[in-house]
């Protein structure tokens, strides 16, 4: 009989993109209680933390995710009770963001360190899709605390985290569906950078794809 966790334990980056995929799917029923918001992003810092620490066992990337994790875990918490207090979403914006980036980064010397594509290392390609659309969200409520009305739609400005994510993850992907829109030139300039950064992240892994397909075919 197959034993469950070491399954999970050996796909790690599945594990990543499940959590994210489910916060996704539960932030509508649980985001307006504050409890329900503590949990969900606890469990997703946890999840990426793990991730990380799974796919690359070194010292300096262990240092680097509890420095940067462990701050972040606390004002995750402090954003989900206090959520109108701007100074404590400024602070969490300014460290959920380098260590969602930094994560990113990890995962991506994670797929490209061998020739060898694994499973897990497929799951990973998506997971760190999602979170470099986390981490362009934090920047996006940083920008709105420092630069108010900033982002806009029909309903006027002071969007919630969880509407900046789908900003975010539309702008990504370049689909262009959301009807939230940057109007701050700051506001402007950082969503440019996050659709260059999704045409390069698609351009990159296809070509990485494609390179060790033709290497198998040799």
């Amino acid at each position: 009989m197959t034993r469950p966790l070491p399954h999970l334990t050996a796909h790690p980056s599945a594990m990543l993109l499940a959590a994210q995929l489910l916060q996704v799917l539960a932030w509508p029923f649980l985001g307006e209680s504050t409890v329900g918001r503590a949990f969900l992003g606890v469990i997703a810092m946890l999840a990426v933390g793990s991730a990380v620490l799974a796919v690359r066992r070194t010292p300096h990337v262990s240092r680097v995710v509890f420095f940067l994790g462990a701050p972040t875990i606390v004002f995750t918490l402090l954003d989900a009770v206090f959520r109108d207090t701007d100074w404590i979403t400024l602070t969490s914006g300014l460290l959920h963001a380098p260590f969602y980036f930094y994560v990113s980064y990890a995962m991506l010397r994670y797929l490209f360190h061998d020739d060898v594509i694994t499973t897990d290392e497929y799951y990973a390609t998506g997971a760190a899709f999602t979170v470099v659309a986390w981490g362009f969200a934090y920047v996006f409520s940083a920008v709105q605390v420092v630069w108010p009305d900033s982002f806009s739609n029909a309903a006027g400005f002071d969007h919630t985290w969880f509407e900046l994510l789908y900003l975010s993850f539309s702008t990504l992907t370049s689909v262009g569906l959301s009807d939230i829109v940057a109007v701050g030139e700051q506001a402007r300039s950082v969503v440019m950078v996050e659709m260059m950064v999704g045409v390069f992240y698609v351009a990159m892994v296809v070509a990485r794809m494609v390179g060790l397909t033709m290497m198998r075919r040799r």
